[in-house]
């Protein structure tokens, strides 16, 4: 598919076919395209749980708006966000820049001098917002390469985070669940997949602006 067609071709799947998994190979792959998320700053402050674990799945439902997607899909996974995204957590970052890039300490001091400076001038709920704002960008990316891959998925916000927290005992890994996207392969009677989207016109929802 050409990377339109995918995108008509997907849709928020309603209902799993709970007899197919996704294979090991292709779950692999949206690892990958995980971790080449864009971020802010290039912090990656998002971490993906990937769970395949039927039973598990079965104790997240009835904290999960009881969707059944949650149940029937192949693999469900979780955007998490770093609770101490901290002076620590940014220099590691700048570290890693030297490590990987060969860059010199000194060309990175001012750069790591104002992010250090921006991050420890906002609140917890300024950092927290922050993000979460980078859940929604790599779940953005998410959709589109599972819908290039013709895995189907289903973006929540449709689930209670604290309780995602206690049972997967988040607060212990230093993280908090912010987005849930269960993936697998839509059900053949899914109603939903055969309808036509539902979308304003180009002209309706993009403004250009073009040199005369």
């Amino acid at each position: 598919m050409t990377s339109i067609e995918a995108l008509e071709w997907r849709y928020a799947c309603k209902k799993f076919d709970d007899q197919k998994t996704i294979p090991n190979s292709v779950v692999d792959l949206l690892i990958k395209a995980f971790n080449l998320s864009a971020s802010s700053y290039g912090l990656q402050p998002v971490k993906l749980l990937v769970i395949q674990n039927k039973s598990l799945q079965k104790e997240l439902l009835p904290v999960s708006m009881n969707q059944q997607q949650v149940v029937q899909a192949s693999h469900l996974l979780l955007f998490c966000t770093h609770l101490n995204i901290n002076d620590a957590y940014i220099n590691e970052f700048f570290d890693r820049i030297i490590h990987q890039r060969g860059t010199s300490p000194e060309i990175l001091a001012g750069f790591r001098s104002a992010v250090l400076k921006e991050f420890g001038s906002k609140s917890q709920g300024e950092i927290d917002s922050w993000a979460a704002k980078q859940a929604y960008l790599a779940m953005g990316n998410m959709l589109t390469v599972c819908a290039m891959e013709g895995i189907d998925a289903c973006p929540m916000e449709g689930f209670t985070p604290d309780e995602y927290d206690r049972v997967l005992d988040l607060k212990s890994k230093g993280l908090k669940s912010v987005l849930l996207m269960p993936i697998g392969y839509r059900a053949q009677d899914d109603p939903f997949a055969a309808m036509p989207k539902v979308r304003k016109s180009i002209d309706n929802s993009v403004l250009q602006i073009k040199v005369n």
